[in-house]
């Protein structure tokens, strides 16, 4: 079993930058949009490589579309809801005002060391309810006491049993929209299928 899982996420198409002081901030050119994050776990951990567990084919379907905002809808972005279901079991169900690091603060601090050119694609964080959970405290302590290969092999064998984790023929369901439709991100629906 790879286990697998996606989070919905608000995608940022970028416009200009402008600087600002020691950091580039986003100016008024900014197109949400909706993008779906797939990970291949047994990657992302083992290798504790990020990039490669989220950049196979099909892993960030991305659309339907980018929203066009007027300068009055930047002061809604934080009521943007969004929620993912997985066979019709909801997931995750919040507002990036839930989130730890907000889109706009996670993009600011991506300028301070990364410009991102205009038509670029920024994938912020996601809401709580991802299938993977940090294990207890003295769980992560044992754990570090053991040969690498061992722990990982525990670590996988225990996740085997985690219904959370996606399996062929799921729908999994993202949208991202304000309470009122005012910004309407759009809706996704992805059938899994096993690449083996």
């Amino acid at each position: 079993m790879t286990p697998t899982r996606r989070v919905v996420r608000q995608g940022a198409c970028r416009g200009e930058w402008r600087p600002r002081g020691s950091a580039r901030v986003p100016q008024r050119n900014h197109g949400p949009g909706l993008t779906n994050g797939v990970s291949a776990r047994d990657v992302q951990l083992t290798k504790t490589q990020f990039y490669e567990s989220k950049s196979y084919p099909a892993f960030t379907p991305t659309g339907p579309h980018l929203a066009l905002l007027e300068p009055e809808d930047f002061t809604r972005l934080t009521d943007l809801r969004l929620t993912l279901s997985v066979t019709g079991d909801l997931r995750q169900d919040r507002t990036l005002t839930d989130m730890i690091v907000r889109p706009v603060e996670a993009l600011t601090l991506l300028a301070r060391f990364q410009a991102p050119d205009p038509g670029d694609l920024l994938l912020t964080g996601t809401p709580g309810g991802t299938a993977l959970k940090a294990p207890p405290k003295v769980v992560e302590r044992i754990g570090a006491l053991l040969p690498p290969a061992t722990k990982w092999k525990s670590f996988f064998r225990s996740q085997a049993k985690n219904p959370r984790y996606l399996h062929d023929g799921d729908t999994v369901t993202a949208v991202i929209a304000t309470p009122d439709g005012h910004i309407d991100l759009g809706e996704q629906h992805n059938t899994v299928t096993d690449a083996a």
